[in-house]
């Protein structure tokens, strides 16, 4: 790896050898040659302890970590960020789900925007699920409070009660059965998980679903934001009631 100078230079601004900087950062001098001379990347505890004692910013002194921690792209976790979900181009939604084999999590609280801007999703789904992918739909609870609550704020005609109502409708349809989960602790957070790919859309103020900043993220890291969306779920879904049988 290449050598960090930035780092030496503040070592040396702060008038400090190696040996010191090691001494009040409590680890060994060698270990901050390597940090200097190869390059390594100390612990978050000790890039911390290192800028305090240079009084530089930690991003000052290992500038790739904040490049890492920000980057987007194909080749990082989050692909796209959209004010609203509205703004989410229907094919993001589409391709997603055609690409996806084996698992299709839908995480909305009513997911009934599905049924109006997806044509053909009932046979999709169908398809999807007789091809052996894991079919899962964890909707709001019509009877909970808290969807009363929000009904209250939304102040719709179209209440979360009744587009809850319609998915389930639509869902029945389907010549295979798909579980269906009620909960309402993901009122302010929707999460949608096709294979490897997912879509995260949160509540902003009184707005309805459309209204709601949303994220399209790619997993490709062990413990990256996609996983914890995917504990986000499977936790809701754990502690989700099943639906009562139409």
């Amino acid at each position: 790896m290449a050598r960090n100078d930035a780092l030496k230079a503040a070592i040396v601004a702060a008038g400090l050898s190696f040996a010191d900087l090691a001494e009040r950062c409590d680890v060994d001098a060698k270990t901050v040659q390597r940090w200097v001379s190869r390059g390594r990347v100390p612990h978050p505890r000790s890039r911390v302890r290192v800028a305090e004692v240079l009084g530089e910013d930690v991003g000052v002194l290992w500038p790739e970590m904040i490049r890492r921690a920000v980057k987007v792209g194909s080749d990082r976790e989050l692909l796209g960020i959209y004010p609203r979900r509205a703004d989410l181009p229907q094919s993001v939604f589409r391709d997603a789900i055609g690409r996806a084999s084996s698992r299709l999590w839908f995480g909305g609280y009513t997911s009934y925007f599905l049924w109006l801007e997806m044509s053909g999703v009932s046979a999709t789904l169908e398809a999807k699920a007789s091809a052996g992918a894991d079919l899962r739909f964890l909707l709001g609870d019509p009877d909970s409070p808290v969807t009363a609550e929000r009904e209250r704020i939304e102040a719709t005609p179209l209440t979360l009660s009744t587009r809850i109502a319609m998915t389930r409708a639509e869902l029945s349809k389907v010549g295979t059965a798909i579980p269906i989960r009620l909960s309402a602790r993901h009122l302010a957070m929707s999460v949608w998980v096709f294979d490897e790919e997912a879509i995260v859309a949160t509540h902003i103020g009184a707005g309805l679903g459309q209204d709601s900043v949303t994220l399209h993220l790619r997993r490709c890291q062990d413990g990256g934001a996609f996983d914890r969306y995917v504990e986000h779920f499977e936790s809701l879904w754990t502690d989700g009631k099943p639906a009562p049988q139409h």
